[in-house]
């Protein structure tokens, strides 16, 4: 089956909704892995929906397949801009592909990169001890091995 094809249907089925496609594989076995994301909770029946209007356009007679839909979950990395820009705001964890690891609250997104304020101790010249200060740090996404939503409870 054609990748290409499959993720078009797809981008034109979800069109209209605010669910968003994040991601979409298939393997040498015909194994067809979808994930979709939203900018409100994604449903069990929006993966449903999604799965049945794949199984309608494509079929299974003429190309044997199995199809997984679901969800972007809540820890795993941010892989489209979409995401990015849904968490604006949000605290986030990011891993440079140099391996720093930054906490620090979402503030901007761009198409080239994205800007995160993370609590750091900073020592000034005149003063005895470091203080917390927000410290900005713009990061292109090519640059980023991963981001994550933090998940607090």
């Amino acid at each position: 089956m054609e990748a290409k094809e499959i993720r078009e249907f797809v981008e034109k089925a979800l069109d209209g909704s605010d669910l968003f496609l994040v991601d979409l594989k298939v393997k040498p076995d015909n194994l067809i892995e979808i994930e979709i994301d939203s900018d409100s909770p994604v449903s069990i029946e929006d993966c449903e929906k999604l799965t049945r209007a794949i199984e309608a356009e494509f079929d299974r007679d003429k190309e044997d397949y199995t199809l997984e839909v679901g969800s972007a979950g809540l820890t795993s990395p941010l892989k489209v801009m979409r995401q990015y820009r849904k968490y604006i705001g949000q605290e986030v964890e990011v891993l440079t592909k140099e391996g720093k690891k930054l906490i620090g609250m979402l503030k901007n997104v761009t198409d080239n990169d994205f800007t995160i304020v993370s609590k750091e101790k900073v020592k000034k010249p005149e003063a005895k001890r470091p203080v917390i200060e927000d410290v900005e740090h713009t990061l292109a996404y090519n640059d980023v091995k991963q981001t994550k939503y933090v998940l607090k409870f």
